[in-house]
């Protein structure tokens, strides 16, 4: 699996491979934000029949997960795992134990989903 930034570079990989939203990034102190994106190029034959639903149910993990639908977000990733040729995984992984911490520690209403990173410095 590679991971992408930007839209753009996304819709152009999309006619020849599955692209699946990660995270998106808020740079500091500029506050632009950038959407990471996975590209899978490898789908296991027994997963494509159930491709188009697999990646519909990652979609609405993203949409869910901005939502703070921990629920909904805890059950598609029990479904998610072992997907896409297991390439995701740690990403799911990665995404429950986030979740784990909102549930024990709620965010606040202003929380904000986007993972922020500093900025390149300017001159």
């Amino acid at each position: 699996m590679h991971i992408i930034f930007g839209n753009e570079q996304a819709r152009e990989l999309e006619e020849k491979y599955t692209i699946l939203e990660l995270d998106t990034f808020r740079f500091m102190p500029a506050g632009t934000t950038a959407k990471a994106y996975a590209v899978v190029e490898t789908i296991p034959l027994d997963d494509l029949p159930l491709l188009s639903s697999q990646k519909d149910l990652h979609h609405n993990l993203m949409e869910n997960y901005r939502c703070r639908d921990w629920n909904f977000c805890e059950q598609a990733i029990e479904n998610l795992a072992g997907k896409f040729g297991g390439e995701l995984d740690s990403f799911y992984a990665e995404l429950q134990s986030r979740i784990n911490n909102y549930k024990d520690n709620d965010p606040g209403q202003d929380w904000d989903f986007a993972i922020k990173k500093l900025g390149p410095t300017q001159s």
